[in-house]
């Protein structure tokens, strides 16, 4: 598999893009410090792409990824804070293939590595194809995982999992789960939609036998890490 270097020194964020590429077939090791990252790369890493920070407690991420073009024959893509046009230039001089800011989404850092791994003539072991593919089925109220196993939905669940799949990739902020949820003269509030969310992680878990692709977004909301199709 193609194996990506996370180079962040925030743990939520970390975890969430190491656990969203994972799903979508790659390889990950994530690191928060400049240090761990000389010892990642000096232990044999190999990585096809460094995904990496700017502000590290230890570091300049301009400087590192020049010393990354230096020694190291691998993709950089700077995913930092820094949106103005002058950092963006010195992060393309540092050595930097691709500059995103941080509001970009999970879907939209997947697609910059894909773009990138093209560019630089790897095949991804990752790529999104039919067979990777979720399909939520709108007239039997059914999710089919990539093994093909099916799970029938509560009209519950089918509304929060087709939400989820029309923004997949992106994350559905909890207020407007909770509205598309919330039945007429019905209390529904967060702690409702966590015990939703849950349930349903555990279903398909249990039922269909792969990893449920729910991720949590601290603060935020949820969003959907596999590739998804609403028929």
């Amino acid at each position: 598999m193609t194996h990506i270097l996370i180079v962040e020194d925030e743990p939520r964020l970390r975890q969430d893009l190491g656990d969203f590429l994972q799903l979508r077939g790659f390889t990950t090791t994530g690191v928060e410090t400049a240090r761990d990252m000389r010892s990642a790369l000096a232990a044999g890493c190999a990585p096809a792409i460094v995904v990496l920070d700017v502000g590290l407690p230890d570091g300049d991420g301009f400087a590192l990824a020049a010393e990354i073009r230096r020694s190291h024959a691998c993709g950089i893509i700077m995913l930092t804070a820094l949106g103005h046009s002058d950092d963006r230039v010195r992060g393309f001089d540092s050595g930097a293939d691709i500059y995103l800011v941080k509001d970009s989404t999970l879907r939209e850092v997947e697609a910059a590595i894909r773009s990138l791994l093209r560019r630089t003539g790897i095949s991804p072991d990752a790529a999104s194809t039919a067979e990777d593919r979720w399909v939520l089925n709108s007239a039997t109220w059914h999710l089919c995982a990539p093994n093909r196993q099916a799970l029938k939905l509560t009209a519950t669940e089918f509304a929060f999992v087709s939400a989820l799949c029309q923004r997949c990739g992106e994350v559905c902020q909890r207020k407007d789960l909770i509205e598309i949820l919330m039945r007429p003269r019905s209390h529904f509030d967060n702690r409702h939609l966590d015990a939703v969310v849950s349930r349903l992680r555990r279903k398909i878990e249990q039922t269909l036998h792969v990893p449920a692709p729910i991720k949590v977004v601290y603060g935020v909301g949820y969003t959907f890490t596999g590739n998804a199709v609403v028929e």
